[in-house]
């Protein structure tokens, strides 16, 4: 994985125990540098930052759009990183507040926290408001990471 900019995270690995950066915004999908297994990705992005991290990322991005404020974007964070470390190396979670991305909420209508998104190719190909259960929220993403990119649904294959 080539770094492009951002801040680096540390990341433990899940299968060896190294200790990884992981920048916010990258070419490719960060694998552990000991064992190379994939790497859960777990950003934050702004109002500044947000087309660098998210819409320019390689690989699909489920947007959390949440506030510090709120109980219910509270209780779905632990069940959002459950998510982006069953989905390791397939899907870049990047977490929005909203209070502090006033132009990223209005962009996205944002009418309730949470509200998730799942971005491919920087377009919104699902849409979920308020919280659910890990199990609900792993059947939404499943299904939006299977639908056919909406930018490319007329190409010949």
């Amino acid at each position: 994985m080539s770094t492009t900019t951002g801040t680096a995270g540390v990341v433990v690995c899940a299968h060896c125990g190294h200790k990884n950066r992981v920048p916010a915004a990258a070419a490719g999908t960060p694998k552990c540098g000991h064992c190379h297994e994939p790497l859960p990705w777990i950003v934050d992005a702004g109002d500044h930052d947000f087309a660098e991290v998210a819409e320019r990322a390689t690989m699909p991005v489920l947007v959390d759009l949440w506030a510090t404020w709120c109980g219910p974007c509270r209780q779905v964070s632990p069940a959002l990183a459950q998510l982006a470390k069953e989905r390791a190396g397939k899907v870049k979670l990047v977490k929005v507040d909203v209070d502090q991305a006033p132009r990223l909420s209005q962009r996205f209508d944002v009418k309730a926290v949470p509200t998730l998104m799942v971005l491919r190719d920087g377009e919104v190909v699902a849409r979920q408001p308020g919280a659910a259960p890990v199990h609900v929220l792993r059947e939404w993403l499943d299904q939006a990471l299977a639908r056919p990119n909406p930018t490319r649904e007329g190409e010949l294959r």
